[in-house]
């Protein structure tokens, strides 16, 4: 047995123990998306409230009410800090619910907002927030329909936290789904990675690195219903948020028993963001954007999925990043700009915390 295959199948071994959370106490990388995360779901609540829909992890639900198949989702908001070039905690939290919709192939219809405050935040900064949030939802064309308000005591939060849910209506018959990748098809981004999680990191004044980087918040769901259009066999869609574009390859990887390979030279990454991500120490495959979507396409609707995001202003500098293949299943590669390959794993620990 070569060395390779000694490595492969110790990651085979272990991938193949059941989830369990080791630590005593809740770390900050429990909410990161990596590793961490993926035990945290499996192991505590997946195990408690275990049911067909839940399993399949997905970023909303699928609901069947009468005729009608909707999508439901929820998440929760805890940017630090609240404001950051190119968006606020209450844009985020409006486009990130609407794309969690829009990663189900739904058209979003309405979401609700909570707050938690903490005695003592501005109303003046309470307004810019909500505000924000109206005009996210008005450009995205949902609307905000209900919600609810806790304070707590000082020292007892952090400003201002979100929580958020949404429902969508699915009027296509596309089931979109990580098991679904099969060898041949092709991996797909729709444009430059890493800007938010960059963005964020750097607004906190943390660290003296200067870099013309923005968020790249924004609702997707147009831009997924034009390539759904382009592309009706569209294997998957997800927005790359907490962990990445490599966290992403590495959950279709793993439920679909597939080997995906990228190459490094395809991904789109900004000088700038590349920059501050080498003097930060990590690689924007596993740094968050909040307006960037990853699709696995069938080969033969690449082309015109491509075209399709091209052809609208979020999709511009989309780009064809890699493959699926069939060995070995399981693992994400990529091929290095000096020749090599190497393992991409899914995120370890947590580089940049309270991104969203």
């Amino acid at each position: 047995m070569t060395r390779e295959q000694q490595v492969l199948e110790r990651i085979d071994r272990a991938r193949a123990r059941k989830a369990r959370v080791k630590e005593p106490r809740i770390t900050l990388s429990h909410g990161a998306g990596g590793k961490a995360t993926h035990n945290l779901i499996e192991a505590i609540f997946l195990d408690a409230f275990r049911n067909p829909e839940l399993e399949q992890l997905s970023d909303a639900a699928s609901v069947q009410v009468g005729d009608a198949r909707l999508a439901f989702t929820t998440d929760s908001y805890v940017v630090s800090p609240l404001f950051f070039p190119g968006g606020d905690i209450g844009e985020l939290a409006v486009n990130g619910t609407v794309n969690d919709l829009a990663m189900a192939g739904a058209r979003p219809l309405v979401i609700s907002a909570g707050f938690i405050l903490e005695e003592g935040f501005p109303t003046d900064d309470l307004r810019r927030v909500v505000a924000s949030m109206a005009a996210a939802a008005k450009a995205a064309g949902v609307q905000i329909v209900t919600g609810d308000t806790k304070v707590v005591q000082r020292g007892k939060g952090d400003g201002c936290y979100i929580n958020t849910a949404g429902i969508g209506v699915r009027e296509r018959a596309v089931e979109l789904n990580a098991a679904n990748a099969r060898p041949g098809d092709v991996v797909l981004v729709s444009g430059p990675i890493g800007d938010h999680g960059v963005t964020v990191m750097l607004a906190r004044g943390e660290l003296d690195i200067i870099a013309d980087v923005v968020s790249d918040t924004a609702p997707l769901h147009e831009l997924a219903a034009a390539l759904l259009d382009a592309a009706p066999d569209t294997r998957l869609l997800r927005d790359a948020t907490r962990g990445g574009v490599a966290t992403i390859l590495n959950e279709v990887a793993t439920a679909s028993k597939t080997a995906i390979v990228v190459d490094e030279e395809a991904v789109p990454v900004r000088p700038e963001v590349r920059g501050a991500s080498e003097l930060l120490g990590i690689d924007p495959l596993y740094v968050a954007c909040e307006g960037r979507l990853v699709a696995v396409v069938p080969a033969e609707q690449a082309d015109a999925a491509l075209a399709a995001l091209h052809g609208h202003p979020l999709g511009e500098g989309a780009a064809v990043i890699g493959r699926v293949g069939d060995d070995p299943p399981g693992l994400v590669l990529l091929k290095t700009t000096f020749g090599g390959t190497r393992i991409v794993d899914m995120l370890v620990g947590d580089p940049l915390p309270r991104i969203c």
